[in-house]
């Protein structure tokens, strides 16, 4: 069967072109022009996921020094570039890293007698297990008893890890990260139950339900990080490590239309009331970057918090760009889905595309996925 895709280890000429001259740009695990928004490429990782964001940052600054050729950050997300890629296996290793963290968090949070809720991960742990035994089944009718079984496990953590993060978003506490992460992941497994079944149509409503509640509480959670006074992420001391055009990244996803100027104005007053009355910007940050109970103990009422506070915002803001990848890239996850149907593949076909003839060079740990003409497909990124 000949496939109306290419498929390489190499980033073709042209569509290097598009991103060195900002007529195409990278949105999560896609390449699209940025007038249509057709889809030109796909990324998929051939390696560990640690490799593949290496690979991302070299590939971005051997093209360009500003790092705009892939939207190059820090920033390194939980979620892989494909959905093909992240199978179960690899979303019980995500799982099984949040709950670690969480598990650190507690021993914080212990302090201020304040417990966290870790009983469902078990439940989720074992939904994953069910769907990934459901199918290595022989029976068509036990495999898709089994993942209907293991959807409906998946669906009880999505409404229980909405509840969750909505609770934690609201307390404006450190651990809404994990839960929002967590929350992105039961939505996936329940969509990737879906694509095993090849049942694309549910599939696709199932990610475009996720993305619609996913994107609204990491937007939630970003304005919370870039606290009352975002002028504070340009402070001098930061200089080499936080630029204009750093900030304005994360402003284009809240607002597409605003360019470094227009961020720049938002911030010029801001830079002075900063400067006038930094203590009333200590007094408005969240418990998210800094938490008087949990990060002050011990600390004379004389001392000056500030140091520590400015300290952590560096951090933060990487949290904040990670937070965004990850959004990009649970909602390009559409694309592939509606691809896979308009081009006549079935799921299984997608999982197996790999170039016919080109041997994988050393160190290439990402693969392009080109149709034979850019795709116009309706999503939401």
């Amino acid at each position: 069967m000949s496939l109306p895709v290419t498929v390489t280890f190499m980033l073709t000429d042209w569509i290097a072109k598009g991103l060195a001259d900002g007529s195409f740009e990278r949105v999560g695990g896609v390449i699209r022009d940025v007038g249509t928004k057709q889809v030109v490429t796909w990324l998929r990782e051939q390696g560990a996921n640690n490799s593949t964001e290496k690979q991302l940052e070299e590939l971005g600054r051997s093209m360009q020094a500003t790092q705009r050729i892939l939207q190059v950050t820090n920033a390194v997300s939980i979620l892989n570039l494909g959905v093909s890629v992240i199978g179960f296996a690899v979303i019980a290793q995500r799982l099984k890293e949040l709950e670690k963290r969480l598990q650190e968090a507690q021993k914080l949070l212990n302090n201020v007698n304040r417990k966290i809720d870790l009983s469902f991960y078990a439940n989720f742990r074992a939904a994953i297990e069910l769907a990934t035994n459901a199918f290595t089944m022989t029976k068509i009718e036990n495999c898709r008893s089994s993942a209907l079984q293991a959807i409906n496990r998946f669906l009880e953590a999505e409404h229980i890890y909405t509840e969750y993060t909505d609770i934690e978003i609201e307390q404006k506490s450190q651990i809404a990260d994990e839960y929002l992460l967590t929350l992105s992941l039961a939505y996936l497994a329940e969509a990737r139950c879906y694509l095993e079944l090849e049942e694309h149509d549910t599939a696709l409503r199932r990610f475009q339900e996720g993305s619609r509640v996913i994107h609204s509480r990491i937007q939630k959670y970003v304005e919370l990080l870039l606290t009352s006074n975002p002028a504070a992420y340009l402070h001098p001391q930061f200089k080499g490590q936080i630029d204009l055009r750093r900030l304005t990244r994360i402003y284009q996803w809240l607002d597409p239309n605003l360019d470094e100027n227009a961020v720049f104005d938002m911030q010029r007053k801001k830079l002075f009331k900063l400067a006038q009355d930094p203590n009333k910007w200590v007094e408005s940050i969240p418990a998210a970057i800094w938490d008087s109970e949990i990060d002050w103990v011990g600390k004379a009422i004389w001392d000056d918090p500030k140091p520590q506070i400015y300290a952590r915002l560096p951090k933060t803001l990487e949290v904040v760009e990670s937070m965004i990848e990850t959004n990009r890239r649970f909602e390009s996850y559409q694309t592939e889905v509606q691809a896979i149907s308009q081009l006549g593949i079935s799921f299984h076909d997608w999982l197996k595309l790999t170039p016919s003839t080109e041997i994988k060079p050393d160190g290439a740990e990402l693969m392009y996925i080109i149709p034979s003409k850019p795709l116009d497909l309706q999503s939401s990124i």
